[in-house]
């Protein structure tokens, strides 16, 4: 790694001749003061040359890095700190078959239903053999799972899962995870950390002045144009290998588990590229975030809880999902969330509740002491009183296409964790399939990025970011409004129960408001404020197009005008 800095010498010269009065080497002189002035006024652009580029820290790309860092430099990018990433939010566990009477084929079995038929056999059964050597992996690094008084792990079962199967730690599932393995990055010398950095584009043959198309096999990645948010400056990240671990697109809508940072950046990037982008139009709703208008991100009431023994009921008492399906609350998250919602509607209730009082209250506690906290800290014991929830935009199905090796549809640029479309969830992700399809995915792009590696080099003919012409952007309202907007569109006409009216409506809103954001853009200096609306815009539209193309109600994606599933679109 090392900074290069991209100022002609023929510019010098052409100084240097209209200052004569300098003594000795003029050239010289005039190189080095015309190099203090770019540096104090900022134009100059740094660049860093790596091995491998990774941008994203939840457990995707922090497993990926680690893996990779002793066959070469890593930088590892970061849009905020290294904790606050979609993984630390996720409560309930990862699924791996660890003992009898489990085994792989009822594993893989659950996930192909969960999937709704269109799920990859292939994958599912790479991914699901593959999970006791990523736990144990896990371990090893220091995460730690809890166990029952026998000293076997304690497993809990979720909805969609036939037996309990799900490796935990106690609600925080995800910041254990989290927390072992920022441990580990911290302490890595191969790996250098760029936190509070944002991805603005990834570099391909287009910033040479080509230009691309989705049906191209030969676009490359040659890294990324990243925003210094602290130093306010643009780096220029140039790698062999670059891996998208983004996280996913839970704040297009106004509710959602994710955290801030959830904007869809990645995927934004590749879209812009021409890489493959499939199944936008799968968004998970979690049946049950706690009801508080005013947090965000909504907490989330893990999906373990029901598997706990825990039952939806109305704002009158009633048991209803049972209405819906013979499974009742252990139902898949699409079947509930589509309950809780026309529950809701039917009833003009704000919320459905969630009763775990029938259950021993020391249990409870044990079992779940984050949400114990969390709902106490709001006034409710939930021991003694029942849970407000509410469906909220939570996982993404769809993403960056990529294979079972994790390769994208450009060349050098690999993907994983919720960015990524590798096929595993198909329509619908089973519960705690997630952190398993990120920690594999990330391990088979690393073993088949590193045998790359060494006929892989730098491209060093990439121009530095040009933001000539542009100027700060002053009216922050701009960008606040329309982020508003996509909110709010997204929720109204993309939500849980679409249609092809509502679907025509957000397009036609979500079209001007691209118009308005990317001439902002092209005149304004650029900003992450700017960069996510951006993105979120780009998502949206990905969202609306593939939900007006599946003619078809599947999984997460129902639409009223096609209420049923058309058979011969399965594939699984």
């Amino acid at each position: 790694m090392r900074y290069k800095y991209n100022i002609p010498i023929a510019h010098f010269k052409t100084r240097a001749k209209a200052l004569p009065i300098i003594k000795g080497d003029s050239v010289q002189c005039i190189t080095f003061l015309f190099y203090l002035w770019a540096l104090l006024t900022k134009r100059i652009s740094m660049r860093r040359e790596y091995d491998f580029l990774v941008i994203g820290s939840g457990a995707a790309g922090l497993s990926y890095a680690l893996k990779v860092a002793q066959f070469g430099k890593v930088a590892l990018i970061s849009k905020a700190s290294l904790d606050e990433t979609n993984t630390s939010y996720a409560q309930g566990g990862i699924a791996a078959v660890t003992s009898k009477p489990d085994n792989f084929e009822k594993h893989i079995s659950d996930t192909l239903i969960a999937g709704d038929g269109l799920c990859d056999p292939a994958v599912a059964t790479m991914v699901i053999n593959n999970a006791p050597a990523q736990i144990e992996q896990l371990i090893n690094w220091g995460t730690q799972f809890d166990k029952n008084e026998k000293g076997s792990y304690d497993l809990h079962r979720e909805g969609g899962h036939s037996e309990h199967r799900i490796l935990h730690h106690r609600d925080n599932t995800g910041f254990e995870i989290q927390r072992a393995l920022v441990s580990q990055i911290r302490n890595h010398p191969q790996i250098e950390i760029f936190e509070k950095h944002f991805a603005v584009e990834i570099i391909t043959q287009h910033h040479m002045g080509r230009s691309n198309e989705p049906w191209m096999k030969d676009i490359e990645c040659y890294g990324a144009y990243v925003l210094d948010e602290t130093a306010n400056k643009m780096i220029t990240f140039l790698s062999k290998i670059t891996m998208i671990a983004t996280g996913g697109i839970g704040n297009i809508y106004q509710t959602t588990t994710n955290p801030t940072i959830a904007t869809g950046d990645g995927i934004a990037m590749v879209f812009r590229a021409k890489g493959i982008i499939q199944n936008m139009e799968f968004v998970q709703f979690h049946p049950t975030s706690l009801y508080n208008p005013r947090e965000n991100p909504s907490f989330l009431i893990t999906e373990a809880m029901r598997g706990y023994g825990a039952i939806l009921r109305t704002s009158k008492g009633k048991e209803f999902m049972h209405k819906y399906d013979a499974r009742g609350c252990l139902a898949p998250r699409d079947i509930v969330a589509r309950a809780i919602d026309n529950e809701l509607k039917n009833s003009g209730d704000e919320f459905v509740y969630l009763d775990v009082r029938h259950k021993p209250a020391e249990e409870t506690r044990q079992h779940f002491p984050t949400i114990y906290q969390k709902c106490l800290s709001l006034g409710i014991d939930i021991t003694t009183d029942m849970i407000p929830v509410v469906p909220a935009a939570h996982y993404l199905c769809g993403g960056i296409k990529v294979d079972l090796n994790g390769r994208s549809s450009i060349n050098r640029l690999y993907a994983a964790g919720e960015c990524s479309c590798t096929g595993l969830h198909g329509a619908n992700r089973l519960a705690s399939n997630s952190l398993l399809e990120a920690l594999v995915y990330a391990d088979v792009a690393a073993k088949d990025s590193t045998q790359l590696i060494g006929n892989i080099g730098i491209n060093d003919k990439i121009p530095e970011w040009n933001d000539e012409g542009t100027t700060h952007n002053e009216e922050m309202i701009l960008i606040t409004q329309a982020n508003k907007e996509v909110e709010t569109i997204m929720s109204n006409y993309v939500g849980i129960v679409r249609s092809n009216l509502r679907l025509k409506r957000a397009l036609d809103r979500l079209e001007i408001l691209y118009h308005e954001t990317e001439s902002l853009y092209q005149r304004s200096t650029v900003s992450k404020k700017l960069c996510e609306l951006r993105n979120k815009i780009n998502v949206g539209y990905l969202v609306i197009k593939m939900a007006q193309k599946r003619r078809e109600s599947r999984g997460l994606h129902y639409t009223l005008d096609y209420p049923e599933k058309n058979q011969f679109l399965s594939i699984s």
